[in-house]
């Protein structure tokens, strides 16, 4: 046999096992990244800064609400970060409005905000700025929610103390009696 012939059989059989060990892994499902979940939350938490002032601040917003740090109205849509197990990667869906002086809001931010590149899209106003600073599951501000059941209260009860105990030998308190007068 030549060695043209065992050339051309070495090939073929190469072919061969190249062929099989592709339709092999070909047909086995892909074993791809795990795709990391994103977690909802229901708090953003921000920070802004009062360049008057000089003053930072940190403040929660849940999410569909309204908080107005100055002349800003922030009103976070939704909130988005990845388990505790991934790496960090916090975003936010943002508009911010500006109360004028002339008391017109007008909208002066729509967008996304990045925890973890607060430079790039913060809101930077000529008084106030405002970044993400993450998302939080629970806040020390109660929930909306709790806000306006207290204020659904009817005030006559809200108002009232209760009435404490009286101890069994104590004598009731005359009602409607008039005060004496000396003269």
């Amino acid at each position: 046999m030549s060695s043209f012939g065992h050339i051309s059989k070495a090939l073929i059989a190469a072919t061969s096992i190249l062929v099989t060990a592709t339709t092999v892994f070909a047909a086995a499902p892909a074993a791809a990244p795990a795709a990391s979940d994103r977690v909802t939350n229901a708090v953003a938490e921000f920070a802004g800064i009062d360049k008057i002032t000089g003053r930072i601040i940190t403040f929660d917003v849940y999410i569909d609400e309204t908080v107005q740090f100055g002349a800003l109205q922030v009103t976070p849509r939704v909130c988005y970060s990845r388990p505790d197990t991934e790496q960090p990667k916090t975003d936010s869906f943002v508009e911010v409005d500006e109360i004028t002086l002339d008391r017109k809001i007008r909208r002066i931010f729509t967008g996304w905000m990045f925890a973890e590149s607060p430079g790039l899209n913060a809101v930077e106003h000529a008084v106030y700025d405002v970044w993400l600073k993450g998302c939080k599951q629970k806040s020390d501000v109660p929930p909306p929610t709790a806000a306006k059941a207290d204020t659904a209260k009817p005030k006559d009860q809200a108002a009232k103390p209760k009435a404490a105990a009286q101890p069994a030998d104590a004598a009731p308190e005359p009602a409607d009696e008039e005060p004496s007068t000396t003269n």
